[in-house]
């Protein structure tokens, strides 16, 4: 199946003062003061991923990053589900196609391929991005969700590494995140039985950040209290802990010191200073980092 790039055709922008609404015919983005809400929107099938899906999420992801108004991001499902994996529909002659073999090349400008980028392009955003989780996390989109900085599921949420199901390796940049959040032999052991987890034990395995009554309302707070914040500061913690996460100390305190004196250095920092001392509302500018 060839991908489907949204054309112009296929996106609709609405700007209201501070509002502005993006959609494709899978996902729609919300940016309101700073927080930008993309939504999962196919859910009929429970937000699976075909390639409008993929698509979508490329392209939203990567203009996010350009973007230096943004200060938090949110990701969501509409319906029942945050998302339940693959369209099995993808895979329909796919896997000996000249174009499945050029999706799994790295892409241009990015480290991922076409479905890596579908899950990596969150963490190359430098703000951070909070999922809110429910409903099925099964497979591809877990591996989105765990390209998030942050995650918040609800009690009822079942989540699941399913590719060992259809008899694949999970493959969506799960490299790059599942490492720094669980150990191996867990990471062994609910990838190659492809189990079904609640929510309280993905949590106690270190999947999720913590379990909430509603992911999606404290993920809006939790972004707004970021955007209180120096934006500099943010972005700059962000790229500090996944570059050194894991780094010989050499290498950790160096880049310490540099990324604070380039802080030190920015007017959002002495507006920090200002508006704590005042007790006043801080006016930070955009990022320039």
């Amino acid at each position: 199946m060839d991908g489907v790039t949204p054309s112009s055709q296929d996106i609709k922008i609405i700007k209201t003062g501070w509002l502005v609404f993006r959609m494709t015919k899978r996902i729609e983005l919300n940016i309101k003061s700073g927080v930008a809400e993309v939504k999962l929107n196919r859910p009929e099938k429970h937000n699976a991923l075909d390639h409008a899906m993929f698509e979508s999420l490329i392209e939203f992801g990567e203009k996010l990053a350009k973007d230096r108004s943004i200060r938090a991001v949110i990701l969501y499902g509409a319906g029942k589900s945050f998302c339940a994996g693959i369209d099995l529909s993808i895979f329909s002659g796919e896997s000996s196609s000249d174009d499945f073999l050029n999706k799994m090349e790295p892409r241009d400008n990015s480290l991922a391929n076409y479905y890596q980028s579908a899950a990596y392009v969150w963490r190359e955003i430098p703000v951070p991005v909070i999922a809110a989780l429910h409903g099925a996390v099964y497979g591809g989109g877990l591996q989105i969700a765990l390209g998030a900085d942050i995650r918040y599921a609800d009690e009822n949420s079942a989540i699941s590494i399913m590719e060992i199901k259809w008899g694949i390796i999970p493959d969506m940049a799960i490299t790059t995140s599942i490492p720094n959040l669980i150990n191996i032999d867990k990471a062994f052991e609910i990838t190659m039985t492809g189990d079904i987890l609640d929510a309280k034990t993905a949590f106690k395995l270190g999947l999720i950040t913590e379990v909430k009554s509603d992911p999606l309302s404290q993920a809006r707070e939790l972004a707004n209290i970021i955007c209180q914040k120096s934006p500099d500061a943010i972005r700059s913690i962000k790229k500090l802990f996944y570059d050194t996460w894991g780094s010989n100390d050499k290498i950790s305190l160096s880049m310490e010191a540099d990324i604070q004196k380039k802080v030190m250095s920015s007017p959002n920092h002495m507006e920090a200073v200002k508006s704590s001392i005042n007790r006043s509302e801080p006016d930070f500018s955009d990022s320039e980092f």
